[in-house]
């Protein structure tokens, strides 16, 4: 499998050892920054050119996820999540890593390297990049509804309220 990442200087030294790491695994590892340690850099457009990687390799048929890291995960998370096709889940748990897949069908993990220990956090990620897929329609359904309104700003058959539509709508 592909694996895409990407990471803020929170994330640097935990990157080259993610990447021994899914390399030693039998993944091909792309690496999208940074590529050294500068404690002002930001994170979004590294994260986003991971979850761009993962929607550009899964609409030509490569078997991709991504991982997106940093200090506590959460932003990474928010920038994966602003490209459209992505779904980031952020795991701190096995239960959250497997869910993500089973449930959500998620293309991207965020993990607070700052979080946890290295061992729990290569843990954690692989059982996310391992876990399939449930395929069980209510979950398939769900990630439709999702993917329609990001779309569209609409959810057939369900009514978004007009007071909080989106901005521009």
């Amino acid at each position: 499998m592909r694996v895409h990442i990407g990471t803020d200087h929170a994330g640097l030294e935990f990157a080259q050892q993610l990447k021994d790491h899914l390399e030693q695994s039998g993944h091909e590892v792309v690496d999208h920054g940074p590529t050294e340690y500068d404690p002002l850099d930001d994170y979004p457009s590294f994260c986003i050119n991971a979850a761009i990687g993962v929607v550009n390799d899964q609409a030509a048929g490569v078997d991709t996820l991504g991982v997106v890291f940093g200090g506590s995960g959460n932003g990474e998370q928010i920038a994966a999540n602003k490209v459209e096709g992505i779904r980031a889940a952020l795991i701190w748990n096995e239960s959250t890593a497997l869910l993500a897949r089973q449930h959500n069908d998620a293309n991207v993990c965020a993990i607070g390297a700052r979080q946890h220990t290295l061992e729990d956090a290569l843990h954690l990620i692989d059982l996310f990049l391992a876990e399939p897929f449930s395929k069980e329609e209510r979950h398939a359904r769900r990630i439709a509804q999702l993917a329609e309104y990001e779309r569209t700003g609409a959810i057939a058959g369900h009514p978004i309220d007009a007071a909080v539509q989106r901005i521009g709508d």
